[in-house]
């Protein structure tokens, strides 16, 4: 089997429109989490989240792309031209051949949903823009990235939910290594933060109205955010041929199906999930220094997630640093794990773990060390990123450092 290098990384997302202000911030350990700037947002009990704020779609698209491209996809393309500008590779003949697009959502095209719902149940109009159902499908990201770029292999999105991202560049990861690509464009975007997306969630009542808490006694609840962040993988002697830096390798990948309710999360599956992915990596428990958790904030997932990290880890998860980004950015639904990884190359290549802030209390069922509120500088070699969605849809990857 191949082996798999990542060559890019790109972003935007509440804490930064590029990946080194990102970086930046999640080093500073900086809160971007605050009021929403949503229409009818005073109709709505939430009204905090991860927003990308004073956003300007016109200063980088032209009105007739604006057009075609849900905010979700804008986010998209912005991402993917950071992380292939980065890894420097322009997509001709055999190489557009041997390369494609693969990225998470779960809400895909949610704010066209949203604002033509109110143009014909609202506004009473009997007309919608002739571009509204390819601007809100799911696939119209991973479409877009391949037309601008000229990707011509396998192009595809993937929806799990809050796993969608994880997912997607588990498949990415698994056709480098067996040879169906040379090169994937891979990751994942959102955009739910619109009245629509918001009261939906309020319903599920798992939603915080102050702040998100990982791993704290006294967390409340979850925080949506939007963003995206998109990746170059890459055919790992592809890339030393051509002189690519490599920031970090992909090693392993797994993915675990809870089968038993599709809200609460299973202990047995995520633990089975990142079991998994050691072994798919060959590595052994001990070989791990950090885990970007799934960490959301509500009560049920973080004990879960810290039960299934002790039951995987043994002894040695008393050892582990283990962080939720989540407290920083919010939770991107399909677009999170994507922004998580940029944490995860980040422990790698610049020895820096990110917080999790926000974290007043200890909470004995949460007793691991969960970086509380400042970065710390490790060196660590091996690297795991958790994402554990609604389904009971698990996707585990592991990073290892070059």
């Amino acid at each position: 089997m191949k082996r798999v290098a990542i060559t890019g990384q790109g972003t935007i997302n509440a804490l930064g429109a590029d990946v080194t202000t990102t970086k930046v911030a999640m080093r500073e350990g900086r809160n971007g989490i605050g009021e929403l700037e949503i229409r009818d947002v005073e109709r709505l009990a939430v009204k905090i989240g991860g927003q990308i704020k004073n956003y300007d779609p016109e200063a980088l698209f032209n009105r007739q792309k604006i057009s075609l491209y849900d905010r979700f996809t804008q986010f998209a393309l912005i991402s993917a031209r950071e992380a292939i500008a980065q890894a420097g590779l322009a997509f001709h003949g055999e190489l557009a051949a041997r390369s494609g697009v693969v990225l998470g959502t779960s809400g895909g095209g949610m704010q066209t949903l949203d604002e033509n719902y109110r143009s014909v149940y609202e506004e009473g109009k009997n007309r919608v823009h002739p571009f509204v159902v390819p601007k809100l499908m799911n696939n119209a990201a991973a479409s877009h990235v391949s037309m601008e770029f000229n990707l011509k292999g396998p192009s595809f999105t993937v929806a799990t939910a809050c796993s969608s991202s994880n997912h997607a560049m588990g498949q990415a990861f698994n056709m480098i290594r067996a040879g169906m690509a040379d090169v994937m464009v891979t990751g994942g975007s959102e955009s739910m933060l619109c009245f629509g997306g918001v009261k939906a969630w309020e319903g599920l009542r798992v939603m915080s109205r102050d702040a998100c808490r990982p791993f704290s006694a006294n967390r409340n609840g979850m925080v949506q955010g939007e963003g995206a962040a998109v990746f170059v993988f890459e055919d790992y002697e592809h890339a030393r041929a051509r002189g690519a830096e490599i920031l970090a390798e992909v090693v392993g990948f797994a993915m675990t199906s809870d089968a038993a309710d599709i809200v609460m999360p299973s202990k047995q599956g995520a633990a089975r999930a990142i079991a998994g992915a050691l072994k798919d990596a060959r590595l052994n428990p001990e070989d791990v220094g950090y885990i970007n958790a799934h960490g959301t904030g509500t009560a049920a997932n973080d004990k879960v997630e810290c039960a299934a990290v002790s039951d995987v880890f043994g002894h040695h998860a008393d050892d582990l640093m283990i962080s939720s980004t989540k407290s920083m950015h919010g939770h991107l639904i399909g677009g999170t794990g994507a922004v998580e990884l940029l944490a995860c190359i980040m422990a790698l290549s610049d020895g820096v773990i990110a917080p999790t802030i926000n974290y007043d209390e200890p909470d004995p069922e949460c007793a691991l060390d969960v970086v509380p509120n400042v970065a710390r500088d490790a060196d660590v070699q091996v690297v795991l990123s958790n994402a554990f969605a609604f389904g009971g849809l698990n996707a585990v990857l592991a990073l290892r450092k070059v």
